[in-house]
């Protein structure tokens, strides 16, 4: 057994924190990021030892923005504790709540086919009135309080339905613009950026949106030195989650999460 020397001068490290898939609270099963799932993991990166950086691997079409929220918040919350910053480096896509989580860095690096932005938030649901008329199917719905049925899929759709969701989505938008306006700062252009567009690679830089055309481990070793040790974080799973999760899983939540990922093409 090799003992390692606790007087030796040991190489810079950076913890690595893969982020990957869509956000919400999670099913049976805990895919997709939340909060809950990844508070260890994060804990574990910033407070084990006295890494130079923490890197975030992110991979998100969005999803839950309170679970982005939070989860940025975590980062943002031990960056400070512990004073390590934090690089967030984008593979396929950083979208929507996915670039909100990107925030949480301090410096953000896409790849040139990088998919980033999409700052905006959506409500998607489906109707099925016309098909419940044709299967001679009555909808029958009582309420106590007048927006207990809101959006009812099986019920044409009302105009007051429609404005209460763009309503509701309003704060939350707000929220997402001042995150990425507090986060980026000085380093956004002077351009439309929250209307939910997304760009690519360099016009992400162009835009301010990111910092940089870069990969993690280059750009990890040109900032920390070539000696530079990458440790990877990542969540425990039993084998119940491992090898049960497609048996046993939510497949309303799988139909949404491929949903998201084909707004982008992938």
């Amino acid at each position: 057994m090799r003992i390692r020397n606790p007087f030796a001068v040991q190489p810079p490290w950076v913890a690595v924190i893969r982020l990957s898939g869509a956000i919400g609270a999670g099913g049976r099963t805990g895919a997709g990021l939340s909060d809950e799932a990844l508070a260890p993991v994060i804990e574990r990166a910033f407070s084990r030892g006295k890494p130079k950086a923490v890197a975030l691997v992110i991979n998100s079409p969005g999803g839950s923005a309170v679970q982005s929220s939070l989860i940025a918040a975590r980062i943002r919350r031990l960056s400070k504790e512990k004073k390590v910053p934090v690089h967030a480096f984008v593979e396929d896509v950083a979208a929507s709540g996915g670039y909100w989580l990107a925030c949480a860095a301090d410096h953000i690096w896409v790849d040139d086919s990088s998919i980033v932005g999409s700052i905006g938030v959506i409500f998607a649901s489906f109707g099925f009135p016309e098909l419940m008329k044709r299967q001679g199917v009555e909808r029958r719905v009582h309420t106590a309080g007048r927006s207990k049925s809101l959006a009812d899929p099986f019920l044409p759709e009302k105009p007051e339905d429609a404005a209460r969701l763009l309503a509701l989505a309003a704060p939350i938008h707000q929220a997402f613009i001042a995150h990425v306006k507090a986060r980026r700062g000085a380093r956004l252009a002077e351009a439309d950026l929250f209307n939910a567009d997304v760009w690519v690679g360099q016009q992400a830089v162009d835009l301010g949106l990111a910092d940089g055309v870069a990969h993690l481990v280059p750009k990890l070793k040109a900032l920390y030195g070539d000696k530079v040790d990458l440790v990877p974080y990542g969540r425990r799973r039993s084998l119940f989650q491992r090898f049960g999760a497609r048996m046993v899983g939510d497949a309303l939540a799988e139909v949404e999460e491929r949903a998201l990922w084909s707004r982008f093409g992938l």
